[in-house]
């Protein structure tokens, strides 16, 4: 045992000099068969695990800023006025972290979806939340005080219609990946009140900037890892930026062509084109003869929703008035039209004035 004036005479010692600290042996052991002096050793922190790797994380954040904008979108329209939502930040850190970090109280909502185990976290600041409340309202946002309360159940009602759409948008972002749907299970003022996973588990956590006018928040969406674990692999950079394209691709065209099956256009058949001056129109009678320049052999013109799409021949079919179509018009085509050269212009061609021409 050492009393205090030999504990003090040791460490003035050390400090001098006079007395060496022991250097300390490290040994490195590897299977990789190399040599441990030109290993590159780096430093682990066992409280902040990295187990999302690299190319998901950017995977991941390149999934929420396609949700960004459609969050965006539709928050504009909702609210008639341009609101902008962006990607500020994507980390991974521990609840705990996730939790110290957040401002009481605030509009923490818990998420559930139908194909993940467990629960997700979206937390809404209230710098944002109540401009957009105040909107709703018809207020202007100008000299808007911030209450530091938790929201009345008027005011949560007010922000599930926000926070529903922002629910949709994100379901959308997932459909590259896996179709899910998104819904609020339960709703808090203060996060430290809520406990989904213990403090030390690793999550994912995608910091959104919204901003309205002169008003601007944050919106935070904390996704555990062992929730999101089981669809890790198709975040990958190989499976999804190149999949998700095609796949996306392929239905935005399967859909247009579905829409434009049952769509309806309008079909006519052109006999003959003139030009008269706006007196002679002004004047013209019912027994009256338009000159063409149309040869009764020409084929007319079939316009589809009034594009020339096909040249035909004017007939009867069981007594109605029908044409025959005889050849495609390309795009850019030259009609065939008679000029008057031809040795049989306007006969039949002709049409008469009247209520029949």
């Amino acid at each position: 045992m050492l009393d205090q004036n030999e504990v003090d005479a040791l460490l003035s010692a050390v400090d001098t000099g006079e007395i060496q600290e022991p250097a300390a042996n490290a040994q490195i052991f590897t299977r990789s068969g190399k040599d441990p002096a030109t290993l590159e050793v780096r430093g682990y922190d066992f409280k902040r695990p990295e187990r999302v790797a690299k190319d998901q994380m950017l995977a991941l954040q390149t999934l929420h800023e396609s949700f960004a904008r459609n969050f965006g979108a539709s928050l504009s329209g909702f609210m008639r006025t341009i609101v902008e939502v962006r990607v500020a930040t994507c980390e991974q850190m521990t609840y705990g972290e996730f939790i110290g970090a957040l401002p009481n109280p605030t509009s923490f909502n818990l998420v559930q979806s139908d194909e993940l185990e467990g629960q997700m976290c979206l937390e809404i600041s209230p710098l944002i939340i109540y401009p957009i409340i105040d909107r709703l309202l018809g207020g202007t946002n100008q000299d808007l005080f911030i209450p530091q309360r938790p929201m009345t159940p008027i005011e949560q009602r007010l922000i599930s219609n926000v926070i529903s759409r922002g629910l949709t948008s994100l379901g959308e972002a997932w459909e590259s990946v896996r179709p899910m749907k998104f819904e609020v299970v339960a709703q808090e003022s203060n996060p430290q009140l809520v406990q989904i996973v213990p403090p030390n588990e690793v999550v994912m956590v995608i910091g959104l900037e919204l901003r309205m006018g002169t008003r601007a928040g944050t919106m935070n969406l904390c996704i555990p890892y062992n929730v999101i674990e089981p669809v890790m692999d198709e975040l990958s950079s190989q499976s999804w930026f190149a999949v998700s394209r095609n796949e996306a691709a392929r239905a935005v065209t399967e859909r247009i062509e579905r829409n434009l099956d049952q769509a309806g256009l309008e079909v006519a058949a052109v006999l003959a084109e003139t030009t008269i001056t706006l007196r002679d129109l002004a004047e013209m009678q019912p027994g009256d003869v338009i000159v063409t320049e149309q040869n009764n052999r020409t084929p007319s013109t079939v316009l589809i929703a009034g594009e020339a799409k096909y040249q035909a021949e004017i007939g009867q079919h069981r007594g109605k008035r029908a044409v025959r179509v005889l050849s495609k018009l390309t795009p850019g085509a030259r009609r065939d039209r008679v000029g008057a050269h031809d040795e049989n212009p306007a006969g039949v061609g002709d049409a008469a004035a009247g209520t029949n021409a």
